[in-house]
């Protein structure tokens, strides 16, 4: 399942701002009174979070992050092997609260 077939299933949510979309990285910005809504489609397509907000993210998981920001403690990480590539979705809350930020990445592997 490529990132542009994920944001097509969430279709239905509000976005606020759409940076970037691509086979490789997508980027946009939703309302974050809508997070559970999000999370929940992400769960369904990729299973539970692999680093939940409030828990410390994995040396593997910050390394597999890195490049895109990398992942803390109050951010939400899922992710989810795909045949010779694995996604990365993560979920990106601002200070001010009104917003998150949603990142995507397709990873292949090496």
């Amino acid at each position: 399942m490529i990132l542009k077939e994920i944001i097509d299933m969430c279709s239905e949510l509000n976005i606020y701002e759409k940076r970037c979309i691509s086979d490789e990285y997508s980027e946009i910005v939703f309302y974050s009174r809508d997070t559970d809504e999000w999370s929940s489609i992400f769960t369904e397509i990729m299973g539970p979070a692999a680093k939940p907000k409030g828990e410390k993210p994995t040396s593997y998981d910050a390394s597999l992050t890195k490049d895109y920001g990398g992942i803390f403690d109050n951010q939400t990480l899922f992710k989810k092997d795909y045949e010779g590539a694995v996604v990365i979705v993560m979920l990106w809350p601002w200070q001010g609260g009104d917003y998150t930020t949603l990142k995507m990445v397709y990873l292949e592997k090496e």
